[in-house]
């Protein structure tokens, strides 16, 4: 198991702390992303909510558009503005995209999987052996069998 992690926003206002390895790690190379993140990809790290805890500050809940015309819910620092997390519709609440460039030590969630790289930048190289898909994956064939467990116990406790 992963050590406990922190990260937080530019101003350290906003500060949080993720216990254990996240389900995994996505490099999404989207429009959306690349426009919303104004760089190449986002890079999330996806955690259960109850795995992400504040010890300073709290977000500003920011309703932004998406690509599939549910939005998503950004989770910002109130003062500097930075995006720390998000919740996607297709996800719900219980799941939460951590900017991994807002950890301390963002080299410990490197990218299990490249998404959308159909809209890749064309000078955006990917490492030798990436995992690399042209749009989004199946889920199942995808996650490890542990992180499979953490959703299903996730599902068993998220009122319908």
């Amino acid at each position: 198991m992963q050590p406990i992690m922190e990260g937080g926003c530019t101003c350290r206002q906003m500060r949080y702390r993720v216990s254990g390895p996240p389900l995994i790690v996505h490099a999404c190379h989207c429009r959306w992303c690349q426009r919303e993140t104004g760089t190449v990809h986002a890079l999330n790290a996806l955690y259960e909510a109850d795995r992400v805890e504040h010890i300073a500050g709290e977000p500003e809940m920011v309703v932004t558009p998406s690509a599939s015309g549910r939005g998503q819910r950004i989770a910002r620092c109130p003062t500097c503005r930075v995006a720390v997390w998000s919740n996607y519709p297709q996800a719900g609440e219980a799941i939460r995209f951590v900017r991994v460039g807002t950890l301390d030590d963002p080299g410990a969630c490197p990218p299990d999987i490249h998404i959308y790289v159909s809209s890749k930048l064309p000078w955006v190289t990917l490492p030798p052996g990436a995992r690399a898909v042209p749009e989004f994956y199946d889920l199942p064939a995808t996650w490890s069998a542990e992180s499979l467990e953490r959703l299903r116990v996730m599902k068993a406790k998220t009122p319908r």
